[in-house]
């Protein structure tokens, strides 16, 4: 009885995240982002009728040099053609107060998912590729532990 007091809150909040498709995070394990360092995440789309919001995640620390990060992603499908490629800006820390955003479970770290692109339509099923390219003015961006991306569906009341 135990067990089950212990595992049913895990499996209902685990449960909830039901517009997730995929998501998946790669750790930098010096706690830096270096600039050949272009993290690409494969994901399969088996709906094409439904819209689809795509995120980008970030972890970092306190040690972040900027108040902003700039990232390039690209989207590619199975034939590698080129979908989408743009340059994305955002904060990770008030720029007057230096105050750090996103979410801290542990400390200095901090957890921050940022819009890459809102109801997009796949035109067929099959596999894709987002690669992600730290865009800041040095090579190695340091206080980056992790990066990632997440698709989910999107809510068709959206805009």
């Amino acid at each position: 009885m135990r067990r089950f007091l212990v595992f049913m809150p895990l499996l209902i909040l685990f449960s909830c995240d039901t517009s997730r498709i995929f998501e998946q995070q790669v750790d930098f394990p010096d706690k830096a982002w270096l600039v050949q360092d272009q993290p690409h995440f494969d994901f399969e789309i088996k709906d094409h009728t439904q819209n689809y919001n795509l995120y980008y995640t970030v972890r970092n620390s306190l040690d972040f040099p900027f108040s902003r990060i700039f990232v390039n992603y690209s989207l590619v499908d199975s034939t590698n053609t080129q979908l989408r490629k743009e340059l994305l800006s955002a904060y990770l820390f008030d720029q007057k107060s230096g105050e750090p955003f996103g979410n801290s479970s542990i400390g200095d770290l901090f957890d921050h998912r940022f819009p890459i692109v809102a109801n997009y339509h796949f035109d067929k099923p099959g596999k894709y590729t987002i690669t992600l390219e730290q865009f800041n003015r040095l090579d190695t961006l340091k206080g980056m532990l992790a990066v990632g991306i997440r698709v989910e569906a999107a809510n068709n009341n959206q805009e």
